[in-house]
């Protein structure tokens, strides 16, 4: 199964031989490819052979490469994830308006349930009061906007009424890198399962090529706004990254098991999936956090 995120944030050459990864720097190391489940190319100095960005493709490893100031940039993923894609897409343009938004509610009740948690975990039980006082509105399909109403009360709550999503600092810039984070292993399971990512059920940008990414992403968000609380970094460089990337190996509940948070979105995604295909969003499969 799965499991390592191997990240590359030097010079370094990467090839496939005898079914492992390879890196070539001063030293060599070697790392299956059946135990990667995300390679990060964090450096612009590095080179990749294309045998192995096939193999990669293959395992449906998720490869994300950042740009020269070491920010996520792109991601590489399989055209073709499952056997029977063919299937799926047809599946997936012929999920009913209703059954989006149905799960689209389910999905996103659960954030903002995840997000009233963290608050009162915090003791910042009034604006946690609040947030529950939304879900008790919650509309079908979030027609009234519950969902933006309670991320103001929420990120007030957290880092201060003067702050703002779309201000440059420190906060903002690891909560970005950390959503990018939990996009890609969403992204890659979308690929994996055989959907497409630009069909989203609420999501639907034109240039947003991972519609269905943005929507699926949104229960797993109060995790990077713990992990960025907890350390409120002054400045965002590559030692922050790193805690940002270990987030990926939290250890979650779902589905009544132990899982690590990128196996976690694994066994989401699919039940949404489920639930999405079979009309029921009892299906859905959330996380929590080890009591």
């Amino acid at each position: 199964m799965s499991w390592r995120t191997i990240v590359i944030s030097s010079t370094a050459k990467l090839d496939f031989q005898m079914g492992f990864l390879v890196i070539r720097r001063e030293d060599t190391k070697k790392v299956h490819i059946s135990e990667v489940g995300m390679l990060f190319i964090e450096s612009t100095a590095v080179s990749i052979t294309a045998a192995l960005l096939c193999e990669l493709m293959k395992h449906k490893v998720k490869v994300v490469f950042c740009d020269e100031k070491r920010n996520p940039s792109s991601e590489l993923i399989p055209y073709y994830g499952s056997h029977d894609c063919s299937a799926k897409l047809r599946n997936q343009i012929a999920w009913s308006d209703n059954i989006k938004k149905a799960v689209w509610t389910e999905i996103i009740s659960e954030k903002i349930r995840n997000q009233a948690d963290y608050l009162r975990l915090l003791d910042k039980n009034n604006s946690a009061n609040k947030l529950e006082e939304y879900l008790k509105e919650m509309e079908f399909g979030d027609e009234t906007n519950r969902e933006g109403h309670a991320a103001k009360v929420y990120f007030n709550a957290l880092f201060g009424k003067q702050f703002t999503r779309t201000e440059e600092n420190s906060i903002n810039a690891a909560l970005n890198y950390g959503y990018s984070l939990i996009l890609s292993c969403v992204n890659r399971e979308i690929a994996y399962n055989g959907y497409l990512t630009q069909l989203g059920l609420f999501h639907d940008n034109m240039f947003n090529q991972f519609n269905l990414g943005s929507d699926l992403m949104e229960p797993f968000r109060p995790i990077i706004d713990r992990v960025v609380v907890n350390v409120m970094p002054e400045k965002f460089e590559h030692d922050e990254k790193m805690i940002m990337l270990q987030t990926l190996q939290q250890i979650v509940i779902i589905d009544n098991r132990s899982e690590y948070l990128n196996r976690a979105i694994q066994v989401y995604c699919r039940s949404v999936f489920d639930a999405l295909n079979d009309q029921d969003p009892s299906l859905i499969k959330f996380w929590r956090y080890e009591l």
